[in-house]
Parts: structure tokens; C-alpha cells; sequence
């Protein structure tokens, strides 16, 4: 019996013998398939793990490319700045410090809080800006703190330096931190959390050019997170400068000239559209946009009355006033109906069994009288003659009623009714008793100064339209060229073939009104100064004439230099202004400008030159008599001979030197061979 005992005991110490001996496997297997994992499977994961407890990506923010004028003056600057990171260490809860943090870096906690909110998505690595411009206090902080606070890290970064007082700020725009919206735009799917863009004007149209592309900074760190060296650089790619059309010279006189009045200035060279000058008033300061703007500050900004966010000069769609009577002359005369009429201005006319008034009574006048004395009724008959689809034909043929193509954001396309229009927004037919109305540029018709300042440019230019632009092409890539091209579609450029006729009255038109017509007090002497104004009321305004009132006509005025096949064609808005005599004399302020600088530029001959161009001169000297040729008694001016001719100064041929040049122009003065040049008119 004690056997038998003793052989269970054995059979059950063998079993369990067994049991553990299989656990014991088990375990094994366990560990090494953990093993195996960690070392085989994860050892890519592990390792970036590690190298990242070990090395930190500091960012290196590329500086945005400068601005220039087209004389290649400095117009935006960029200057040294700190900014403050916070950047995710491994394990540590960053939430316990932010009332520590916000209370050294001057920050409100709760907006720390939404700052960091926002990039809980991000990547871990990825550091987030907490404060701009940090100052000399806010960084001995930091320093202070680098061991209870290592999360916190500060960036060298080149900010923006924008103009003071607003100049040009619609032009060239801001920047500032991209935004949630921005990020959901396919247009920002390589920027990040923080990066900064621009956001109007110049700065976002080429913002791919100006912003250049960031570089990094490979920083070892110890447990702690203090930095202990660095492994590696990436440099920044910094961005491209930009040369802009614009002249700092006109633009500062435009915007005195335009002074405290609500409105817009356009200057432009209806040659080849390159805006000279752009002021839209009031202005705004992009500098304060550039670190981050109060949120106080920016609604105040938003609910302005006044739009000081908005680039009047392609965005305030008003009515064109006396201006739209070029438009329509130029229709007039090529449908055949302008030329013969006559017409007698009694201080109106009636219309559709409707009264509609003129300023004056004019007497009986042709289109060379209407058009600088600008006689609204000469004008209601001609449109009642053409209708409104023939209006609208050379009206939309010259730009108005769509978008220039400027290379600006936010551009507005403006109102030109028709039949077709009046069907289509709300589905009636066109009142003929409208056409009067548009016919002076009022009713639904609505432009912008640029639109105005394209289509009369064009007009003076005979029939020669061009696409404003504000940065040369030259200066980009092919591809980016056509992508702007593509991005801001509009008018462009385009030729209306104009007859001589329509073209030699409009223009001679246009300069009376600046000599005997409706600005004649902005009359320039000396200069071929020619233009028309306008003075358009305002929707729900009646016929008063207080200047700045609400009830205020707008004023307008289109001029040019000269009056054919201008140089430069200004448009001048003045929200309330009056009458458009009072935007004609701002007109004038920068047509002086411009012709004073040119004239002084071509006097200025190794200036006018510069390194290719030959410039043309005349000359007038004297050589003495050979001494055989003498006679006793005569006076001294008797005794030399007196020369002249017309001469181009060449600088390609400086290398041949006054010897070379004198042996082929024996004769000529020493002063005047010290120059290369070319002859050009024989002696007289």
C-alpha cells in the first residue's frame, strides 16, 4: 500500500515536472519573440526615438525677398528679430509650465492655451511659436530658465519692414501667420502651422517667390533638454527680390496730393501697363500685421466705415461720372452718329417724358464743344441714338465690365448693363428711360479708377489697351509667369482699331477741357496735359454740393501726358470729392512730378545714357582763324569760326579716346571729342 503511494507521488512530480518545463518554454519563446520584436521589427521606430531624445531640429527661417522701385530704391526691408519656440520634449508635460511661461513672455495664459491647442495635431517634433519679437527682458528670462524650462527655445528670423504712414500699403500688402482657412486651402498645402505668409497686394500674389525656403539646424541636447552642440546645418534659401513698376517719386506726390480725402489714385504707362504710382485712402499699417495684431485692433480695421482694408483703386466699384462721356464719344463717332450732331443745350432735355438736367445752359454745340465743356445734354441725345447694347459693345470692348488682369488680389470686374444683363440679374427687360442716365456715366454703370484709367489710356493710346501690372515679367520664371497669367485672368492686353477721326477729336477733346473746358484750372503751361472729369452722384444723394458730405457727388478725373499716345494716364477717385475739377488738380500735382524728373533726367545726359543707351545732342563752338587769315582791326568774334551740329553720344565706342575720334572729325572741339559719339547732321 505504501508502494502504491509512492508511485503516484512520482507520476504526479513527473506531470508537474512537465507543466513547468512547458511554461518555462513558453516563457522563453516569449521573451524571444519580444525581444525580436524590439530589436528586429522596431529598430528603424527606436531609433529615430532615440536620436530625437538626443538631437533637436532647430528651424532657420529664410529672410523674404526685398522690394524695389523701378529705379531700384528700397521700398521693403527686412530687419534681425527673436522669436520664441516651444518645443515638445519627449515625455515632459509642457501644461504645468505655460502659467510660468505666460507670465515671464508677457503673454495672456488662455491665449498660450488656444496657441497650443491648435497644434495638437502637428507632429511632435514640429516647435511651436509662442511670441514675436521677444525683447531683451522677455530673452534673460529665458536664459534664466533653460533648466526648469528647456521646452523653450528662441529663433533668429530677418521680420518685415514695411513703409511708415501707409505709403503704397494696398500695393504692396502684408504679412502674417497662416491661417486655419489658409491650411484647408489647397493653394497652402506645403506651409505649416505658423509659417507666415503674405496676405495681400505683392506679398501674396508673389509670395512663392518672396518667401524663399526655410533651412534647419541638427542640435544635440542633453537629458535635459539644454544644447550641448550641433551635428549639422541646412542653410536657408533666402527669396527673391522683386523689382516693382512703381516710382517712389510720383507715389509719394499721390498720395500728398490725395492728402486726408477718401478715394484712390492710379498712374500708369498705357504703353506697356506698369502701374508708376497705386494709393488708396485711408490706409492701413502693414507693419502691424507683420508681428501679430491685436485682435482689438484688427476688427477695428474690419468695421471701418470708411474700408481702409480695401484697395480702392481695384475694388471700389462706383460710378464713373462725365468720364464714361469718352467711352461714349468714342462709340458715337465710330458708329457714324457723333460727327453731324448738333445739339442745343437749354440746361437739359426730355427723355422718355422725363426732364433730366444739365449743369449750364450751353447753347447749340458739336462733340469737339460737348466733350470739354462736358454738356450732359449733348450727351443724353447721343445715347438715346446709340441704345444701350451698342453703348455697352464699346464700353465691354474697352474694358469696362470685367477685371484688367492686374497682378493684384481681389481685383473687381465693375457693372456695364445691357439688355442682356438686365435679363439675366433680374429677369425683366432693360428700361430704354435707363440709357440717359448711363449715357453720363450714372445709373448701373459701375467702374474702377484702374478700369477707367485702362480704358482712356487706351482710348488716347488709339486704341491700344494693355494689362496693368506691378511687377515686371522678366524678373520670373516661365512657369510662374504664366501661372500669374492664368491666376488673374481679365481684359489684358487687346487693339480696338479706332479711325483717325474718332481718335484726333477725342484727344483734342480731351485737352481743351484742361485749357477752356472743365479743368481749365489745372491747366499746366508747357505741358500737353489733356483729360476729362467727372462728377458722379451718389446712390440715394441728390444735387448737393457740400464737400464731404454724404450726400456729396463723387469726383473723378482721367488725364494724360500728352494728350496722344500718353506716356502716363492718372485716374483720380475722391469719395465726396464734388466736382471732378477738385481730382483734376491732384492729377496735375503728379503730372508735375512726372514731367519735371524727365526733363531733368534727359538734361542729365551720362544719366540718360547709362551704360548702352546712345543719347542725342546738339552743339555750337568756335575755331580761330589760321593765322594767314588775320587782319589788322577786326574784332575777336571776327577773328574765329563759328560751328554747329546735331551729335549722338555713343558710350560703345569710349574705347577709341579722343585721338582716334579727332583724327576721323578734324575740327571739332576737344571738350566734345572727350565723349564717344556718332555724327549725325553735317556742319552748317
Amino acid at each position: 500500500m505504501y508502494s502504491g503511494r509512492i508511485n503516484r507521488f512520482e507520476k504526479l512530480s513527473a506531470i508537474k515536472l512537465a507543466v513547468v518545463q512547458y511554461a518555462i518554454l513558453v516563457l522563453m519563446l516569449a521573451l524571444t519573440a519580444g525581444l525580436w520584436r524590439l530589436q528586429i521589427l522596431g529598430a528603424d521606430n527606436f531609433r529615430l526615438l532615440a536620436e530625437q531624445n538626443r538631437i533637436r531640429k532647430v528651424p532657420v527661417l529664410a529672410p523674404r525677398g526685398k522690394l524695389f522701385d523701378r529705379d531700384n530704391r528700397l521700398v521693403v526691408d527686412n530687419y534681425p528679430s527673436v522669436s520664441c519656440f516651444l518645443v515638445r520634449e519627449q515625455g515632459r508635460n509642457v501644461d504645468a509650465d505655460l502659467p510660468k511661461i505666460a507670465q515671464g513672455l508677457h503673454l495672456d495664459l488662455e491665449d498660450l492655451r488656444a496657441t497650443l491647442r491648435r497644434y495638437r495635431a502637428s507632429p511632435g517634433y514640429q516647435p511651436i511659436p509662442i511670441k514675436q519679437e521677444v525683447t531683451a527682458d522677455e530673452q534673460a528670462f529665458i536664459e534664466a530658465h533653460r533648466n526648469e524650462l528647456p521646452e523653450l527655445e528662441t529663433i533668429d528670423q530677418e521680420r518685415r519692414l514695411y513703409p511708415r504712414d501707409g505709403f503704397a500699403a494696398h500695393l504692396i500688402g502684408y504679412v502674417g501667420e497662416v491661417s486655419e482657412e489658409d491650411l484647408n486651402n489647397l493653394r497652402y498645402a506645403a506651409y505649416e502651422p505658423g509659417d507666415v505668409v503674405g496676405k495681400a497686394g505683392v506679398e501674396e500674389t508673389y509670395d512663392e517667390l518672396l518667401r524663399g525656403q526655410d533651412g534647419s539646424r541638427d542640435v544635440i541636447v542633453d537629458s535635459h533638454g539644454r544644447e550641448v552642440g550641433y551635428l549639422r546645418t541646412q542653410h536657408a534659401i533666402p527669396g527673391q527680390d522683386l523689382k516693382l513698376t512703381i516710382d517712389i517719386d510720383l507715389q509719394r506726390t499721390a498720395e500728398l496730393a490725395l492728402g486726408d480725402a477718401n478715394g484712390a489714385v492710379v498712374a500708369m504707362d498705357p504703353r506697356n501697363g506698369e502701374i508708376l504710382a497705386m494709393v488708396s485712402h485711408p490706409s492701413y499699417d502693414p507693419n502691424a500685421f507683420a508681428v501679430r495684431i491685436n485682435r482689438a485692433d484688427s476688427n477695428q480695421l474690419i468695421t471701418n466705415p470708411n474700408h481702409p482694408l480695401m484697395n480702392k483703386a481695384i475694388q471700389d466699384q462706383l460710378a464713373p461720372g462725365s468720364t464714361f462721356k469718352i467711352i461714349m464719344s468714342a462709340a458715337g463717332l465710330q458708329e457714324g452718329v457723333a460727327q453731324d450732331m448738333r445739339v442745343n443745350c437749354v440746361g437739359g432735355g426730355t427723355f422718355y417724358g422725363r426732364f433730366f438736367h444739365c449743369d449750364k445752359h450751353h447753347g447749340v454745340l458739336n462733340i469737339s464743344q460737348a466733350i470739354p465743356l462736358s454738356c450732359d445734354t449733348f450727351f443724353y441725345t447721343l445715347a438715346q441714338k446709340l441704345g444701350i447694347d451698342t453703348i455697352a459693345r464699346y464700353a465691354t470692348a474697352f474694358g469696362l465690365g470685367s477685371k484688367t488682369g492686374i497682378d493684384l488680389p481681389n481685383e473687381m470686374a465693375g457693372v456695364m448693363p445691357s439688355t442682356q444683363w438686365e435679363m439675366k440679374n433680374f429677369h425683366q427687360r432693360y428700361y430704354p428711360g435707363n440709357t440717359i442716365s448711363v449715357g453720363i456715366g450714372q445709373g448701373e454703370t459701375q467702374v474702377t479708377p484702374l478700369q477707367l484709367a485702362r480704358a482712356l489710356g487706351g482710348i488716347a493710346s488709339d486704341g491700344h489697351f494693355v494689362r496693368p501690372h506691378v511687377v515686371s515679367a522678366d524678373q520670373l520664371p516661365a512657369q510662374f509667369r504664366q501661372a500669374v497669367l492664368d491666376s488673374f485672368p481679365g481684359s489684358g492686353d487687346k487693339t480696338f482699331s479706332l479711325n483717325p477721326d474718332t481718335w484726333m477729336t477725342i484727344t483734342d477733346g480731351m485737352a481743351a477741357a484742361t485749357t477752356t473746358g472743365t479743368a481749365a484750372a489745372s491747366h499746366l503751361e508747357g505741358i500737353d496735359f489733356a483729360g476729362k472729369t467727372g462728377t458722379a452722384q451718389v446712390v440715394g444723394g441728390g444735387d448737393t454740393h457740400t464737400k464731404g458730405g454724404a450726400k456729396t457727388p463723387n469726383s473723378w478725373f482721367v488725364g494724360m501726358v500728352p494728350r496722344r499716345n500718353p506716356e502716363i494716364v492718372i485716374a483720380v477717385l475722391q469719395e465726396h470729392g464734388d466736382w471732378g475739377s477738385n481730382s483734376a488738380k491732384i492729377a496735375a500735382q503728379i503730372v508735375t512730378t512726372y514731367v519735371n524728373k524727365k526733363r531733368k533726367q534727359e538734361h542729365n545726359l551720362m544719366e540718360q545714357a547709362g551704360t548702352d543707351k546712345p543719347v542725342e545732342m546738339g552743339a555750337v563752338w568756335s575755331d580761330p582763324l589760321p593765322a594767314g587769315h588775320r587782319h589788322a582791326g577786326t574784332a575777336p568774334w571776327q577773328e574765329s569760326v563759328l560751328h554747329a551740329g546735331h551729335f549722338i553720344i555713343n558710350p560703345h565706342v569710349a574705347a577709341a579716346g579722343p585721338k582716334a575720334l579727332s583724327s576721323g572729325y578734324p575740327g571739332w572741339p576737344a571738350w566734345l571729342l572727350t565723349y564717344p559719339l556718332r555724327f549725325k547732321e553735317g556742319h552748317p
